[in-house]
């Protein structure tokens, strides 16, 4: 990888930001995606809608009938009473209202022409059709009152051989299924139709869970943690369960192979090489071309180091380790390089989640890339910072140099391996592995990696590694 001339839309890479900006994009992506929660509430609003629609049907079609039904209680309360007292004498008449006051709660009184009165439920649907009614059954100038006097009740004003009454009866006695009633029914069923939606929702939710856990375990390399229930009932749930088994054990003998594979291939290739590099420096009598010899059979033993570094499997130990050692151990071997300055600031002496033979790993991959490419313009020196800094619950990581940077359009594909800029195709000592080995070796211990220009110039790489 080589480095162009960066253009001017660059990325300020002189703070964690590229990194917090990346990981609060891939939150947003993931809003709403929830498998669970997205069927949770389309099941929601199915099932509250049919309830709304069904409490609705009944009361329309229970309207019609509890009305005639109340209005017919109330005129033959009115009939039965009027009867009565049309047919009583007058001693008779007073007994007979006192007792239909103090037994049934029916009181019959005078009404007089000043009585004010509010009409039965004249806002409610129900109220205005009983009232209608009760004023068929009993005739014309039926009066049917909620409030008489400021007096409550239920009121139905009568004549009784043309003298004007009032029959006062409990309202209770006929009042309708109140809007809580309504209420509480309507929340108790609503409650109940969530729960099974959110049953019905998980009960769908958890193999696609249990699958995209294995899918995980396998990208992370643990086939063995991945093995899925193949002796479920659902018929398709099944199949997949065990067309991911197969595959996964697949997957594995291929992991294995490649681990054999690349031991052989670092023995077979590794043996003969030394021999003749042995055979080239004794043999060969002309220095320069002996030299040159030299050189390209270490070229060869760096570029299998890069491939088996690149291939090496995804298992790694974390554990705590102290970056400043890391850093320390990385800058003892390039301390006296006269092509490098390097500064180093780390705050509040952090301390990682990582494996440190790979971090040292990514760390030398890093200052090397520095060295070969981010030399100041106009200059033989590769001025390199490394600083590092606590961010909750990560460490952020940022090795810059100060070269030319590279084009903006590039920048995602600097990590991908064999990609190498005309840069470095134009001094090709490498496989174009440095990177993507960094890539690679970071997310495996669980971290993040990220390039970017930086605004005052040179190239910034951005680690983000898990605070011990």
């Amino acid at each position: 990888m080589k480095k162009k001339k960066s253009s001017d839309h660059q990325v300020d890479a002189t703070s964690p930001a590229p990194l917090e900006l990346t990981r609060q994009a891939r939150s947003r992506s993931r809003v709403g995606l929830n498998l669970f929660w997205r069927t949770f509430f389309l099941l929601a609003i199915l099932l509250v809608g049919s309830i709304l629609a069904w409490l609705q049907t009944l009361r329309a079609l229970e309207l019609e009938p509890r009305a005639l039904h109340t209005a017919h209680q109330i005129a033959s309360l009115v009939n039965l009473s009027r009867a009565a007292l049309v047919h009583a004498d007058g001693i008779a008449r007073m007994s007979l209202i006192k007792t239909m006051a103090d037994q049934e709660g029916l009181r019959i009184l005078p009404r007089e022409p000043g009585d004010q009165f509010d009409l039965f439920e004249a806002d409610n649907t129900l109220g205005q059709r009983v009232a209608l009614e009760v004023a068929e059954r009993l005739g014309p100038g039926t009066v049917v009152a909620q409030r008489v006097n400021q007096e409550s009740g239920l009121w139905v004003g009568f004549e009784i051989n043309g003298d004007a009454n009032w029959l006062l009866m409990d309202r209770a006695r006929f009042s309708p299924a109140s809007g809580r009633t309504w209420l509480i029914w309507m929340i108790t069923a609503a409650v109940l139709s969530l729960a099974g939606a959110a049953a019905i929702a998980r009960l769908i939710n958890k193999p696609l869970q249990q699958l995209s856990f294995a899918a995980n375990r396998v990208r992370d390399g643990d086939f063995a943690a991945s093995h899925l229930d193949e002796q479920v009932a659902t018929s398709e749930i099944r199949e997949v369960n065990i067309g991911f088994n197969r595959m996964a054990q697949k997957l594995a003998k291929v992991e294995q192979d490649r681990a054999v594979m690349l031991a052989g291939i670092s023995h077979d290739l590794r043996t003969p090489l030394a021999r003749l590099r042995l055979e080239t420096e004794m043999s060969v009598a002309d220095v320069d071309a002996r030299d040159h010899m030299v050189a390209d059979i270490v070229q060869l033993d760096a570029i299998i180091d890069k491939f088996l570094d690149y291939a090496r499997p995804d298992h790694v130990q974390l554990k705590t380790v102290r970056l400043a050692d890391v850093v320390e151990s990385c800058l003892y071997g390039v301390q006296d390089d006269p092509d490098l300055k390097i500064h180093v600031s780390l705050q509040d002496d952090p301390h990682v989640l990582a494996d440190e033979v790979e971090l040292a790993r990514v760390l030398s991959n890093l200052i090397e890339n520095a060295r070969r490419y981010g030399k100041t313009p106009n200059t033989s020196i590769a001025v390199v910072e490394i600083a590092a800094r606590t961010r909750e619950e990560w460490v952020l990581l940022k090795v810059r140099d100060h070269g030319p940077g590279v084009p903006p359009d590039i920048l995602s594909d600097l990590v991908k391996p064999f990609f190498r800029g005309d840069a470095a195709r134009t001094h090709a000592t490498g496989a174009g592995l440095g990177l993507s080995i960094v890539n690679k070796t970071v997310q495996r211990m669980g971290g993040m990696f990220m390039l970017a220009n930086s605004s005052s110039g040179g190239l910034a790489a951005h680690i983000k590694l898990q605070r011990a």
